[in-house]
Parts: C-alpha cells; structure tokens; sequence
C-alpha cells in the first residue's frame, strides 16, 4: 500500500489533501514519460509551444477562484495575497511564451576571415526532461518561473512540489493537461512525497535541475545530482537589506519595508530582514515604521494582514533568532518572545543586534526585522554585504539610490521600493553565495534551460587551401607563420 502525504491548512489543521509519497521506481517511470513526450512537445516548435501555454494561462484566469481558495487553505496567506501570486505567476508564463521564439532562435556569427567560406550560427537547444522541486512559501509563483520558462524553451518537466504544498502543484499540473487536451501526459508530470523523492528526481535520468528552498536544502541537493553531473540552478536563501539614506522619503520607506518584511508572514526569500538606516533620521524612520504597521496582525479572517507560519518547525527558528539578538543587546520597539504563538507570529522589530547575531547572519524566515543605525552610508553597504548571501536588497534615496545599488553585492535590487523586480517578468531572478546561482525569469531565465550549440558549415572550398585537411599544401603550411604576423601582429 503506498504511503500517503497528506496536506492540512496551517491555521485549522484541516485536511486539504492527500497524495502519494512515490518511491525511486514511480519517479523514475515518471521521468520515463517526460522523455517519451519531450519529442512531441519539441515538435510543436514555439509557435506550437506558445498556444500551449496561453491556453493554459486562459484556464488558470478563468478558475481563479479555484486556485486563490486553494492557495489560501493550503499555504495559509490572505485570499487577496493568493490572488497577487496568480497574478504574477500569469504574467510570467505570458511574458515567456511570447518571447521564447525571440531570445532562444537561431543566432547568426561572423565565421572571420580565416574561415569566411564558412557560415556560423548558434542554436540553443532543450536539455530535454527538466526537474523542478518547488518550495512552499509561493507554491504557484516560484516553481512556476522554472517550470514555465523550462516548456517555452523546449523542455519537458517533472514537478516535485514542496510536501506543505502539494495540492496546489497538483491543480497547476491538471490545469495544463485541461487546457491541453491534445498533449502527451509527460509534458508537465507531477511527482509528491518527502525529501526522498526529490532524492530520486536527482537520480531518475533528468537533464537539468531546478531547485528552489532552504541553503542547507540545496547543498544536498547538489550533492545528489552531482553523482550523475546533473547541472542545476539553485535559487536559495536570502537575508536581505534595505538601506534608508537621510534624504529618502522616509513614510514611503517605511510603508514599503512594512510590507517587504511581514507579508507572507515573512517567509519570502527575497523579503527584507535587515535595514540600515543613518543615524539623522533612525528615530522618524522607526516611528514611521510602527505607524505603517500598527494595525498590521496575522490571522485566518478576511481582514487579517498575513497568515500563519506554514511549516511549524519554523516557529522555533524565529524564536531563536530573537531571543538571541534581545540577549545580546538588541532592543525590541515592536513585538518580543511573547508575540512568537504556536500559529502565528506577530510583527517584531529589533533594533541595533550585534553584527555578528544570528538575526543578521542567519535567514529566519519570519516576521521580524532588525534595524541597524549606521554613521554613513558607505557603512550601510558594507554591513549589508557582510553575510553569506546575496539574493536581493533594496534602497531608499532621492539622489543616491543608484549609487548605493551600484555596490549591493546580490543579484537584484530594488530603488525606492520592496520586490520590484519579482513583477516584472523580463527580469531575471538569482542570487550569489548561499544564495544560490542561476537565474530564472526573463531571457536569461530561457536560456538557462537550453544548451548552446555551434554550428560552422562549409559553404564551398578553398581550391588548393585546404587548412583543415591532412592535405594542406606545403606552400601553406609556409605561410602560416606569415599569416600569423598579418593577421595579429598589428
């Protein structure tokens, strides 16, 4: 009998679902059958592959209501937060089906003149069958900007979604085959269970990875796809910063990074956990802060900001991190331990840890945010940059936020405002470090899932200059060394 993983709401413990842990052999049957399709879903060319994929937005936006109560039973978050993450996940699948054909066509070189009887071009061609283990925290948005760039380029996919999250992934998958009715069943396949069965995706005879979760997570999962050099794209951990300067528009500040640390209850990679304010204007900004979130609570009713910590063990981690900074010297404006439930977590904010706290030096994942006074700015980006990752950050200035964003070590930011980038679609998405690397989303994204191959063909023959041939002339062989000087000795 196979053992079932069932899926309950986090904040009434509600059974959602119940769905099969598949052991090494069903996933490998699975990936069986992304191959067996992967020759249809490649002859559909982008044309083919581009009505695929619009029919399957269609199908999503007309059963919205569907999915948004899903997301909201499942993960937790406010029906209208639901709604925002089917919103950008369409706009996504829109932006890559449109421009696939553009970005991954063929690419026409210059041969030079060595070689000008030849032509020379560049393909950029599927890996085949792609893997995709998606996290729990957006369980539509993030495996979406991997799964969907994966199809536009060609591929076909094995879905392994997050064991918090799985009936989400199912409803994504049987939206695809619903719209599709004339597609192979391969082409988007879903795989459930444990962290066992993201270990067999690894091992099942995929070309490509894709992984989104935890950084100890991803090391792991390095570790197993390496025993096969299985390439993957990691989009890992952040702790990411905010920098307010002195002339920043302080309240708009403050309303942003509100929202950037606590929405979703924190649990966001690319959500703020740290800031660095200047001294001037430290006390307006935490005053202005507590304001934008003075009737921000978490909860399950309609009008509730955010909803519960999806994965229980996280509570604990929060818990540390906080009892760590406040026994080091960190004071709490907002919130403390008390505000830490067995569900929800009210909104925390710490001010001036010690650097070294693992409030700073950590992910946690919650809805807590420490504040650091800085002297000058200059100390704001080094403070920033000195932690393990690099994922996002954002900054706050009328005059200098380009500068300042010009020296944030990570792999995308935002001017005056949280998430920006995550919006818009043409923008791709990865970080450094224990962040991951790779990126997804935008045209890098698409080219992430190909492989480049270069194509040189002899338009016609050199009489009597045979240069690549075990019949090369004497004469020429002669002149090599003087084509060499006329050629690059200039």
């Amino acid at each position: 009998m196979t053992t079932q993983l069932h899926s309950r709401n986090p904040a009434t413990d509600e059974l959602i679902d119940s769905l099969p842990i598949m052991d090494a052999d069903e996933v490998r049957a699975a990936t069986d059958r992304a191959r067996a399709a992967s020759h249809w879903w490649g002859a559909q060319g982008f044309s083919g592959r581009r009505v695929a994929l619009l029919a399957w937005r269609r199908y999503m936006a007309t059963h919205a209501d569907e999915i948004i109560e899903l997301i909201h039973r499942e993960n937790g978050k406010p029906r209208a937060d639901a709604a925002l993450e089917l919103l950008l996940s369409l706009e996504h699948i829109t932006w890559t089906a449109k421009h696939a054909s553009k970005i991954l066509g063929r690419e026409k070189r210059r041969p030079g003149l060595l070689m000008s009887n030849f032509s020379a071009h560049v393909e950029h061609v599927p890996f085949g069958v792609v893997g995709v283990i998606g996290p729990w925290n957006y369980p539509l948005y993030t495996p979406n900007g991997s799964i969907s760039t994966a199809l536009a380029a060609g591929n076909t996919v094995v879905f392994k979604p997050s064991e918090y999250t799985p009936a989400v992934a199912r409803w994504y998958v049987d939206a695809f085959a619903a719209a599709n009715p004339q597609a192979p069943g391969g082409v988007l396949t879903l795989v459930t269970g444990d962290g066992a069965t993201g270990a067999a995706l690894c091992r099942a005879g995929i070309d490509k990875l894709a992984f989104t979760g935890s950084t100890a997570t991803g090391r792991k999962v390095m570790s197993t796809c390496a025993e096969n050099l299985v390439p993957v794209v990691m989009e890992l951990g952040g702790k990411d910063a905010a920098i307010v300067a002195a002339d920043a528009d302080i309240k708009s500040a403050a309303e942003a990074i509100a929202f950037g640390a606590m929405g979703n209850s924190g649990q966001t990679c690319v959500g703020i956990e740290r800031v660095y304010v200047e001294r001037s204007i430290r006390d307006r900004f935490l005053s202005e802060l507590k304001d934008a979130l003075r009737d921000v609570s978490p909860g399950c009713a309609a009008t509730s900001s955010y909803g519960p910590m999806t994965m229980p063990g996280q509570i604990d981690l929060v818990r540390r991190h906080v009892s760590d900074a406040l026994a080091e010297g960190a004071q709490a404006v907002m919130g403390g331990i008390d505000s830490i439930g067995d569900r929800y977590i009210e909104p925390i904010i710490l001010v001036d840890p010690p650097h070294t706290s693992s409030s700073i030096q950590e992910e946690t994942f919650g809805p807590t945010l420490t504040v650091t006074t800085v002297d000058s700015l200059d100390d704001a980006i080094n403070l920033a940059n000195d932690v393990p990752f690099g994922l996002a950050g954002s900054v706050f200035s009328r005059r200098q936020a380009s500068r300042i964003a010009r020296d944030l070590d990570t792999g995308q930011v935002s001017l005056n405002s949280v998430l920006g980038f995550a919006a818009i679609a043409s923008l791709p998405l990865g970080g450094r470090g224990d962040s991951g690397f790779g990126r997804i989303h935008g045209p890098e994204g698409l080219l992430e899932f190909t492989r480049t191959r270069a194509v040189a063909t002899q338009r016609f023959p050199l009489p009597g200059i045979a240069l690549l041939s075990f019949r090369r002339p004497e004469w020429l062989d002669r002149a090599l060394p003087r084509l060499i000087t006329w050629l690059h000795g200039h």
